[in-house]
């Protein structure tokens, strides 16, 4: 049996996490009381549940957390997972400030305040989480590909996201191996090119010309395709490559996609976001 506990900052899409867990097959349960989760573990037989716990749980502390956690990772019948949900204050800020709903914290103070309030007394549980996940940037179909690439009920496959990115932008929170690709002939000087895409023909003919793009490519390829196998023989069932340039438009991008297209042709899951250029569109 499958047992994850949902926690993380309020507005950080628990709710949301909870609801994609549901409809992958999970029973799901929200803001339950730490006392009860015992007679829930007792009572869910072969069925795999997900509970969110938060803040607003009655009875709730890190030190009453971990006491009802402890048991349930020492109990060999079932497989327990803690994920944490988090996200940078200002954009959780701005999440209450849309829906106009009230943080639990903050009662007639600040939105900002009771995040901070938050984050101090429920940090400590991100420390001891098996899966943190940094929903900053994340729409759902994106948070639902990663919560059913770990809690799936087959994990023998390694899905993989590759993500371009512009470096100006920071690189991707969720990255777990990150390529740079700014050494390539930069399109963007091109007056033919700069306003089309790496998704466009003309780009990746053009980024291909570059004389030292062949021995990259496979020096590339013969890097990452080895590590793939150790990383799912690790425990991993997802892994995030981003791929990054100066503006992310032209040669990450099309990285991206000749990678993403390379994989899928090895046989793996893959799926393809171009971060930078969807948030121009």
């Amino acid at each position: 049996m499958k047992f994850v506990l949902v926690t993380g900052m309020s507005g950080a899409g628990k709710s949301v996490a909870l609801k994609l867990l549901e409809d992958s097959g999970f029973e799901a349960i929200d803001n339950l009381p730490l006392t009860f989760l015992p007679s829930v573990v007792a009572g869910a037989g072969e069925h795999n549940v997900a509970i969110g716990v938060d803040i607003r749980s009655r009875d709730f502390s890190v030190k009453h957390f971990r006491d009802a956690l402890a048991p349930l990772r020492s109990n060999q019948a079932i497989e327990v997972s803690l994920l944490f949900l988090d996200s940078d204050d200002e954009v959780l800020r701005r999440r209450f400030t849309e829906t106009r709903r009230r943080h639990p914290l903050a009662l007639d103070r600040a939105v900002i305040d009771g995040i901070r309030q938050e984050r101090r007394l429920i940090y400590p549980l991100r420390d001891i989480a098996d899966l943190v996940i940094d929903t900053s940037e994340y729409e759902a179909p994106e948070l639902r590909k990663v919560l059913m690439a770990h809690f799936s009920r087959d994990r023998r496959h390694l899905a993989l996201s590759m993500v371009s990115f512009s470096f100006r932008r920071g690189v991707p929170r969720e990255a777990d191996i990150v390529f740079d690709v700014r050494f390539l002939k930069n399109p963007h000087y091109d007056p033919a090119l700069r306003d089309l895409t790496g998704r466009d023909a003309a780009v990746g003919e053009a980024i291909e010309s570059d004389r030292d793009f062949a021995a990259f490519w496979q020096n590339f390829i013969g890097l990452l395709l080895p590590l793939l196998p150790r990383y799912l023989e690790e425990g991993r069932s997802y892994l995030t490559v981003a791929v990054g340039c100066t503006g992310g438009r032209h040669r990450s991008v099309y990285m991206a996609e000749k990678l993403g297209g390379f994989l899928t042709q090895s046989g793996y899951n893959v799926s393809v976001r171009h971060r930078d250029l969807e948030k121009r569109a």
